[in-house]
This record gives C-alpha cells, structure tokens and sequence, in this order.
C-alpha cells in the first residue's frame, strides 16, 4: 500500500569531479561542471512545491563546489532537511562556514587502519577524517562516520566502533556496497555477513537499515515485482542540469529541467518512465542503497517494517524527525 505519492528526497549531484579515486566508484572517472546558484535555486524552489524533505548535496566530492554553503543556506531556507557525505579533505577549510548548515554530516572511513583506507580511496584522506571529527565536535557539530561494509573489511566494525565512534560520540553507519554498471565491488556479501550487520543494527550508536539486510535475503528488487520506487520517491539532479531518471546508477534518460522542473516531473515522458521503476531489465536483482532507502519509505510492505525501527532510532538520535512536521 502506498502511503507517499510523492517525492521525499532528492540527490543533487553538485559535480561529478572528485579528489579522490576510490576503486569501488567511476563517478570520478567523469568530466562534470559544477551546478549554478542560479538554476539550484529555482531547482530548490521546484523540490519544495514537489514535497521533497530531504536533499542530499552530493558528487563527486561536493565540498569542490565553490558555493556548497550557499546552496545548503537556501535548503535550510526552504525547510529541508540536509545532507553532505565527504571523504573530509576540504571539511577542515569549509568547517566554519559549514556550521549549522548540514542535518546529517557524514564522513567516509573504510578502516580504522590509514594505510587500508587511503588505499581504498587512492588519495591519503585519513588522517582528515581524524582531523575533520575534532575541528566538528569543537564547533558543536555531531557528524556521523560511513563505513561501506565489504566482504573483506566487514571485521573490521568492532573497531571502528570502539576506538572511533564510542570515544567520539559519533553513530556509525553501516553502508553495504553494492555493484552497478561496470563497477564491481568484489563478492557479494554472505550469509554470515549479513548476520553479522543484524547483530550490529542492534548497537547503540550504530546504524544500518535493516530492510537492507532482508532485501539481499531475497535477491534485491525482481522485476516482476518490484520494491524499488527510485524515480518517483527520489529526484535525481545532475550537474548539467538535467532530470536523470529512473535512477543515477541505472540511468536511461535525462531531461533538460530549463528552470521547469515541476512541470517537467509531472510530464508524460517522465510519468511514462516512473510507471517502469524497478521493471528495467538492469532492475532485477539490485540492491542500491541509495533508492532502496526511500523506497522502503514510502509504501507499506514487509520492508517498510523491517526498515521503521532502524530510521526511528536514528532520527531519533540526530533529531531530524522533528524537522519533518515543519
């Protein structure tokens, strides 16, 4: 049963440039643009009237963008919840005027250990993240630390709890990767693994959507029928300006917004596109984070339960839900 027609997110792909290269992600491999203030208002203005709570600034890195404050400012002025996930090699230059601008901060870490996480991420960004988290605590911040589980770092959790997260006050989410396109992470993650991310969901300070953990019980999403609503519960805004649908991942089509994005989301080509979410051939077996997580959000399934205590506990521990009654 769906309870939300409409939209709740949107991930705005401030660049595509990024000054890492992390090996289980091509975005950087892309020559990109940055967005214009001009056009991410308007867009913002569209976001607001569509119902979107929720905008993730995104990239690439998205602390390159020149003006990332600026456009977290007219979020926040619009009532939306904010979202920034960076690999923190900028957070120390940016962390003043960021300040109050970010609901949800999000720093990337692979490992407790530098060398494994800088070879992960082809650039020496630990000794940032370690830096970023104190310059945030002394501005009043509460960023969260983003561990993308593997096969092969998924031991790794304890201690990236106890020696990071516990002594920092920071929540740990746990992040499984997942492959699309060309970009292949590796073997898929195990049973075992799987139990071992449950047995974590359940820790304080710690989260992962368990709805994640059920959805590759099963498979991922299957075409015959689909739990994946990603064009109609998330807007996907690429640097160029354009409307990119069903999802960024799997994208088919694009569409110029030209200051139009409200009238362009409710057109028939993009309506026509929306009626195949989760029905693409590409579809059957993902289990991308990004879609699936709003996707659990808005139609009441076996997911929507499995995902409500895990987004209550964190909401409740950042606070946000209070943001979404504005």
């Amino acid at each position: 049963m769906r309870i939300l027609s409409k939209p709740v997110l949107c991930n705005y792909y401030v660049t595509y440039r990024c000054n890492a290269t992390c090996n289980f992600c091509d975005i950087w491999e892309k020559p990109s643009p940055y967005v214009t203030l001009e056009t991410a208002e308007q867009n913002i203005r569209d976001l607001k009237r569509l119902g979107v709570k929720v905008i993730d600034f995104t990239g690439g890195e998205p602390l390159l963008h020149r003006d990332i404050d600026t456009l977290l400012s007219i979020a926040k002025k619009h009532g939306m919840i904010t979202t920034l996930t960076t690999n923190a090699l900028l957070y120390p230059k940016w962390a003043e005027r960021l300040k109050g601008l970010v609901d949800m901060l999000h720093f990337s870490l692979d490992s407790p250990d530098k060398e494994v996480h800088d070879t992960l991420r082809g650039v020496a960004c630990f000794d940032f993240v370690m830096e970023s988290i104190q310059i945030s605590k002394q501005l009043g911040e509460r960023p969260d630390i983003i561990f993308t589980v593997f096969d092969h770092n998924i031991h790794l959790i304890k201690r990236m709890y106890e020696e990071i997260c516990l002594p920092n006050n920071l929540i740990l989410i746990l992040n499984p990767s997942f492959e699309y396109n060309q970009v292949e992470v590796g073997t898929s993650l195990k049973k075992e693994d799987l139990d071992t991310l449950s047995y974590w969901a359940k820790q304080k300070n710690i989260y992962i959507n368990e709805a994640f953990i059920q959805l590759r019980l099963d498979g991922g999403n299957h075409v015959e029928s689909p739990v994946c609503k990603a064009a109609s519960s998330t807007l996907v805004i690429s640097p160029e300006n354009k409307l990119v649908l069903p999802c960024y991942h799997l994208g088919t089509d694009a569409f110029d917004i030209n200051n139009n994005l409200f009238e362009l989301y409710h057109s028939k080509e993009v309506k026509a596109i929306i009626a195949q979410e989760g029905k693409l051939d590409a579809c059957e077996g993902c289990t991308i984070n990004c879609y699936m997580q709003p996707s659990f959000a808005v139609e009441v399934n076996k997911y929507w339960f499995k995902a409500l205590p895990s987004t209550l506990k964190y909401s409740w521990e950042k606070g946000t839900w209070k943001q979404l009654f504005k």
